[in-house]
């Protein structure tokens, strides 16, 4: 299976906007499907498809985030790709409440925001909860674009994906569990802890084979599942192209290890995902790739084809 190979880590993250290197402070730290982002932590960058940045348009993907004001997530200590596209400068110094228990006043409810009034979520803080909050996966609203750690949804959710212009998101679920084990009730979403542990989201799981990802967006490998994140790719990213980052091949392909694939000249390149029950899948593509499976036999996770795998070079 592909879990086993090990990514390199140069293409275990996610592009925000412009695509730096992974090495910039400005690279989403969001893992792919080959680990975590080696901070000790067991998480990965962000990825959220909401910029930290709160730009409209972000290519990020990690997320991710992310890109601008959208929501897509991950987590990790070495960078954040989804929402966020710079790790928060705050740490956890300025932690008000405990995001995971909410151990706020009646009537008021713990929430991520920047406590320094720029971009990156980097506190915490007991913010008024609204009279008749919404519940998660209803449509919210935000007094401003920033992350203020003010909206109108319920207890131990907050406002994500909202619109630069209109001001609107969806209520999303915070993780439920502790740092070190996450979890989501929804089994069709995955648990994205941002560096600074302040942003605990349950972002959805998309599917490779079957993906449902907003426009602009494609379906990703996340650390152990997928993730809807924004093709930061531009004008790159075809199969066979060179990419440095996991959401910089067009939708349909993703970011392999470059010994993976034939011909390869960067640190990895453009391959397909593919049904590995199909007749044929990888036919037409050059090199002798197989389709090699995803996962182990039983080993998918909710809402992910069982069969899917990747056009890649037998081991």
């Amino acid at each position: 299976m592909i879990m086993g190979r090990g990514l390199p880590a140069a293409i275990l993250l996610y592009a925000c906007g412009p695509n730096v290197p992974a090495t910039s402070d400005d690279a989403v730290g969001t893992s792919t499907s080959a680990g975590d982002d080696g901070d000790g932590d067991g998480t990965f960058g962000d990825t959220v498809t909401q910029t930290a940045t709160f730009t409209s348009g972000d290519a990020t993907s990690a997320s991710a985030q992310d890109s601008g004001g959208s929501g897509d997530v991950t987590s990790t200590d070495d960078g954040d790709s989804s929402p966020f596209l710079i790790e928060p400068d705050g740490g956890s110094d300025f932690l008000e409440c405990d995001i995971w228990i909410d151990d706020c006043p009646r009537g008021t409810k713990c929430m991520p925001w920047a406590n320094d009034g720029g971009s990156s979520w980097n506190a915490t803080r007991c913010s008024p909860l609204a009279e008749d909050p919404n519940d998660v996966g209803e449509p919210c609203s935000i007094p401003e674009y920033f992350p203020g750690g003010i909206d109108d949804c319920g207890p131990r959710s907050m406002c994500w994906d909202v619109d630069p212009d209109t001001l609107i998101g969806e209520c999303v679920a915070f993780c439920t569990g502790s740092e070190s084990s996450p979890s989501c009730d929804d089994p069709c979403t995955t648990c994205r802890l941002t560096g600074a542990g302040v942003l605990i989201l349950c972002l959805p799981v998309c599917d490779p084979l079957a993906p449902d990802c907003d426009e602009g967006e494609a379906c990703y490998p996340v650390d152990d599942s997928f993730e809807c994140a924004p093709d930061a790719g531009g004008d790159m990213g075809a199969l066979g192209e060179p990419c440095e980052f996991l959401n910089v091949c067009d939708p349909g392909l993703f970011c392999a290890p470059v010994e993976t694939v034939p011909d390869c000249e960067g640190s990895g390149c453009c391959t397909p995902f593919c049904d590995a029950l199909a007749e044929a899948p990888c036919a037409g593509l050059p090199g002798g790739v197989e389709c090699i499976p995803w996962f182990d036999e039983g080993e998918a996770p909710p809402c992910v084809s069982g069969v899917v795998g990747a056009c890649l070079l037998p081991e």
